[in-house]
This record gives C-alpha cells, structure tokens and sequence, in this order.
C-alpha cells in the first residue's frame, strides 16, 4: 500500500501532494530547438481509491496510435504549461477543470521525437463516470491506483544496443506503459506518493517511441 493509501480523497491529501511537490526542486530544462508540450498528472478517486487518469491513444492517430498516454499536447503560443495541461485535458476526455485545480508541477522531460515536456498535477474533484473521451483523439480513459503506481516491482528498467541510457517501463495493472509517460508516472510516484527527490530525464524511452 502507497504511503498516502490510508488518506482519502479530500483537501487534507491535496494538502499533503501539494507539501510534497512544494519540497521538490523542480529542474526545468532549456526549450532550445524542442517543441513545448505539456501533460496531465490528473489525481482523481476511483472506487474509493487515490487514482490518476490514464489514456489509450485513438488508434487513427498518425503519431503513437494505441498507445498509453497522459492527456495533453503542444503548448500553443501565448500559454504556459499549466494552462495547456488543462486545455488538452477538456479537449481530449472532456473534462473541465478550473485553473485552481493545478497542484505543482514536476520535471521536464524532453523525448526523441524532439518535445520537452512539462509534467502538471491537477486535482479532478469530479465524477469519473461521465468522462466522454474525444474519439478522434483518445480510444479509452484509465485509472491507475496509488496503490498500484507504488508496488515494489512497478518500476522495470532495461538495455538496449541503441541506447546508451536505461529504459523505464512500468508494470501495472491495465498493462506494461513505457516512457515517456513511464518516466513521469515513476516520478509522480516518487515525488508525490513517497517524497523522495528522484529524476527521471536521464531514463529514455523504447526504440518503438523514437520517432
């Protein structure tokens, strides 16, 4: 059990993720010739548990169809990474969070297709049922408990020939998801469920997520 699994979904656990991310000295990382993006670390209660919102891309996508996500996008000109995040979060799976519903942020991630990306927690006090996710963009909406994101053996790390980094992957319960939503799922975990300081921009992603 995570050690914020006895806490239920009420301001005294948002208070206590804030604290949590608060302690954290973020690192952002320099945009340079990358293109910004940011997503959505989305805390919601699923069947009375501390859950976040996880997506299956549409399958008629031309980048990375079916695949595991978090909601979000490309920051469009004029916005920050917070209010994209929440943007991506209405358009993809029709949820409509208000501004104050952004708890902190976590590390940049910057993958090889050329994006950094700035993870953003958001607290959803709504009812997840009546999600209705964007079909041309999102196949099915997910939640993956804290309970789950904190066992032991979710974090895999592996090798390949390509690469000379590690790997992150994590093994859950809806399936195996890999970075670079991999690395911000570990780092949710480590920062926001545990309070542990850990980086994530050294790990890289699976040869399949290159392009």
């Amino acid at each position: 059990m995570s050690p914020l699994g006895n806490l239920s979904f009420d301001e005294t656990t948002r208070r206590h993720i804030a604290n949590n991310i608060e302690a954290f000295e973020v690192r952002p990382q320099p945009l340079d010739a990358l293109r910004p993006a940011a997503v959505a670390l989305v805390v919601v209660e699923s069947q009375g548990q501390l859950a976040l919102l996880l997506t299956r891309r549409a399958g008629t996508l031309r980048a990375h169809s079916g695949q595991w996500a978090l909601p979000g996008g490309r920051i469009d000109p004029g916005e920050n990474a917070e209010t994209a995040a929440l943007r991506e979060v209405q358009e993809e799976i029709n949820l409509d969070l208000p501004k104050d519903a952004v708890v902190g942020v976590l590390d940049d991630y910057i993958t090889r297709s050329g994006y950094r990306i700035t993870p953003v927690v958001a607290w959803a006090d709504t009812d997840i049922a009546m999600l209705s996710p964007n079909p041309s963009e999102v196949a099915s909406v997910h939640t993956i408990s804290f309970d789950d994101l904190a066992r032991p053996d979710a974090p895999q790390f592996d090798r390949i020939p390509e690469s000379g980094r590690e790997i992150i992957s994590m093994q859950l319960e809806v399936d195996q998801v890999f970075a670079p939503t991999a690395a911000m799922l570990f780092q949710f975990r480590e920062v926001v469920i545990f309070g542990r300081p850990t980086r994530v921009f050294h790990y890289d992603q699976p040869r399949f997520a290159w392009r």
